[in-house]
């Protein structure tokens, strides 16, 4: 591998850390919002993914740069394959966000309710599984990405109680079922967040040894 790829491999993965740090930070803004009824941040995190999208683009094209012209082999060629399929990943994180604050300012416009403490736990454990997927990229390693795929069941089983939940407060009181339905949405968002992090350690797992994991393969 030449020095000047080498370089550019360096810098590709620093891009990718940005990107995702800012991911990060977009995650952990919508589950406070939620969980404080911040109207204001929930309207920042809304408007505020054109920066996301620059750098998912910056960070598509050299790639392909690099697959074009780099020449890569073996583990050259599967760090740019990852990094390109965790650009696109983080990009999806980060327009889950805004989904999750657009129903936060719909709920803020409705009636009046009680977030329940499931939807509440799972934000907390969605955001923690973003950040601890965020560590894997900066430093790979086979067990902590396996820990990320076990953490998966954690999120669905909060889904699955913020389905009842739901389904149960629109019996209560028929006033709710807007807001019922803005909170099994913001739970099926988290959800969905959760799933791409355990994709990015699947494509961790591949990056440290080239073997392909997805759809339950272990």
């Amino acid at each position: 591998m030449s020095v000047h790829l080498q370089a550019r491999l360096v810098d590709l993965r620093r891009n990718l850390l940005a990107m995702g740090a800012e991911v990060e930070s977009r995650v952990a803004a919508v589950v406070e919002a939620m969980r404080n009824g911040d109207v204001e941040v929930a309207q920042r995190v809304r408007s505020g993914d054109d920066e996301i999208d620059r750098m998912q683009l910056e960070i598509e094209n050299e790639c392909m740069r690099l697959l074009a012209l780099g020449q890569p082999v073996a583990s050259d060629l599967r760090t740019i394959v990852t990094v390109l399929r965790m650009s696109g990943e983080f990009e999806r994180i980060a327009d889950l966000a805004k989904g999750v604050a657009k129903r936060i300012l719909k709920l803020s416009n409705g009636e009046v309710i009680r977030i329940p403490e499931s939807l509440l736990d799972m934000g907390t454990a969605t955001r923690n599984m973003v950040s601890a997927g965020l560590s894997l990229v900066a430093n790979p390693n086979l067990e902590g990405c396996l820990q990320l795929r076990r953490d998966d069941k954690r999120i669905d089983q909060f889904n699955k109680e913020v389905l009842v939940w739901s389904r149960d407060e629109i019996h209560r009181n028929v006033d709710h079922t807007q807001a019922a339905i803005d909170i099994l949405a913001i739970a099926q968002r988290l959800e969905r967040m959760a799933d791409i992090s355990t994709n990015v350690a699947e494509d961790l797992i591949f990056l440290i040894e080239g073997r392909i994991v997805r759809h339950g393969a272990e």
